[in-house]
C-alpha cells in the first residue's frame, strides 16, 4: 500500500467516525465522552487519548455496560459513563489539557459548540 492509499484510508476512517458520532449525539441520548469529543470536532485519536481525563471527576448522567474483547476468547464486561449534551458542554468550557496543541483543539471545540 502506498502513501496515497494509506492517506485515503485514514481520511475515510476519520470521516466515518465523525459522521457516526454526529448521528449518535443528534439523537439526544447520553453518549460517551469520546463520542461527544469526536462530534465536537476533535479527531478520534486525540478524543480517545483525552476521554478518560476529560470525564474524570464528572458525575455521569447514565451508566451502561459493554463487553471488551481481551486476548484469545476472553471477554470482560465493563461499566461506561454516559453524558448528556448539556453536561458535556459545561465540562468542555473549562477543561484544557496541559499539551498546548490539544488545549488549542479543545478551546476551538468549545467555541464551535457554544456558537
Amino acid at each position: 500500500m502506498n502513501a496515497k492509499q494509506r492517506a485515503l484510508r485514514n481520511r475515510t476512517r476519520e470521516q466515518r467516525t465523525t459522521r457516526r458520532a454526529l448521528k449518535a449525539t443528534a439523537t439526544g441520548i447520553p453518549q460517551t465522552a469520546r463520542t461527544h469529543l469526536v462530534a465536537a470536532g476533535i479527531n478520534d485519536a486525540t478524543a480517545k487519548r483525552y476521554a478518560g481525563a476529560f470525564s474524570r471527576g464528572m458525575d455521569a448522567d447514565a451508566l451502561a455496560t459493554t463487553t471488551l474483547k481481551l486476548k484469545g476468547r476472553t471477554r470482560k464486561t465493563v461499566t461506561i459513563k454516559l453524558y448528556a449534551a448539556t453536561t458535556f458542554a459545561a465540562r468542555l468550557t473549562v477543561y484544557r489539557p496541559k499539551d498546548l496543541t490539544a488545549a488549542a483543539l479543545f478551546e476551538q471545540a468549545a467555541h464551535s459548540l457554544a456558537a
